[in-house]
């Protein structure tokens, strides 16, 4: 009998430590105007068969986006063994400075998009020492170039460098002490003081290593996700799994600022867009799954939010569906 109530006990105790973290993970303050960002991704808008500066020049002008995150591709900034091209980034920080958005400027081997690490032909067959080695002279170079523009607000560093379960066929090892080299590199390179941004999975993370590496933390928010065993799905984590790991972290770490540095708002597919079908892609990321996405966020409580997805909502536009590029003007509307 003892034995039984023991059980009883402890399976009580169980439940109520699950209605607890159910209560914390459920109820968190709802930001009722997020400051919107856009990342953009020069090479992505280019897969999608469009051209990158139309859709920049859109985005900025049409849309009314006031903050964006950009990228320097290894890929697209030095192409050639030793031949940097800019053409692209001083267009696009150019016109950003010219209209006071604040720009987010990713650097590093690892940044958004497909395959996470971009790394240049002529530097595949390095070794690993080779390659942090070539890092370096590129992000010295990239830094050095923009670090006097005042549009460039923070630098990020790398993007989810913690996450090795994505494009392990792509990159070496992880190596922190290279990720903690890059930040003090960038630090010294920049002595104005701008904030270092480190990034990291929303759901695939506990956000620890990365939260105590940069001066403000990102994470990205995928509700909407695809994988081959369970084919397209929505994501069981309540708003709370993000704020309560926020909260815990800030207090355990120091009061840093969290944003969603990459909140998904197109399909989520496991081909390229432009061979998939539109009936296929709109049933991924439908305008009621937009809306809820747009929902979950704002009950997360982290008031700044960068949309991931600009240059699908442009392609779907030219495409003749304009409801995603007009739903993104009126969440951009004065802000």
């Amino acid at each position: 009998m003892k034995k039984y109530f023991s059980k009883k006990l402890i399976v009580s105790y169980l439940l109520l430590i699950l209605l607890v973290l159910y209560v914390a993970f459920s109820h968190t303050k709802r930001v009722e105007d997020p400051l919107y960002g856009v990342s953009f991704n020069t090479i992505y808008a280019q897969e999608l068969g469009l051209n990158w500066k139309e859709v920049y020049d859109a985005i900025i002008d049409d849309l009314g986006v006031k903050r964006v995150r950009l990228a320097a591709h290894w890929t697209m900034v030095e192409k050639s063994d030793g031949q940097f091209n800019f053409s692209e980034l001083d267009y696009q920080v150019q016109k950003a400075q010219d209209q006071g958005i604040e720009v987010i400027f990713a650097i590093g081997k690892r940044l958004p998009r497909w395959p996470e690490c971009h790394i240049p032909e002529w530097a595949l067959n390095l070794s690993q020492s080779e390659q942090e080695d070539r890092i370096i002279q590129y992000i010295t170079t990239v830094v050095n170039r923009y670090k006097g523009f005042d549009a460039i607000t923070v630098w990020q560093v790398e993007n989810e460098p913690y996450l090795s379960m994505f494009a392990k066929d792509h990159c070496f090892g992880f190596d922190e002490e290279f990720l903690k080299k890059e930040i003090e590199l960038v630090k010294n390179l920049d002595t104005t003081n701008r904030r270092i941004l480190v990034t990291d999975s929303g759901e695939l993370s506990t956000w620890i290593k990365p939260f105590s590496q940069g001066d403000m933390f990102g994470t990205t928010m995928y509700v909407y996700s695809w994988n081959s065993l369970l084919g397209a799905f929505r994501n069981p984590f309540l708003p709370g799994f993000y704020s309560v790991r926020q909260n815990i972290l800030q207090f355990l770490m120091g009061d840093k600022e969290v944003i969603i540095a990459e909140l998904a708002l197109e399909p989520w597919l496991d081909k390229p867009i432009i061979k998939e079908r539109t009936d296929v892609q709109i049933s991924r990321m439908s305008p009621q799954k937009f809306d809820t996405v747009i929902e979950f966020a704002k009950r997360t409580g982290i008031s700044t939010q960068y949309l991931w997805g600009a240059e699908w909502w442009y392609y779907m536009k030219i495409q003749g569906n304009e409801w995603y590029w007009k739903r993104g003007q009126e969440l951009f509307s004065d802000r």
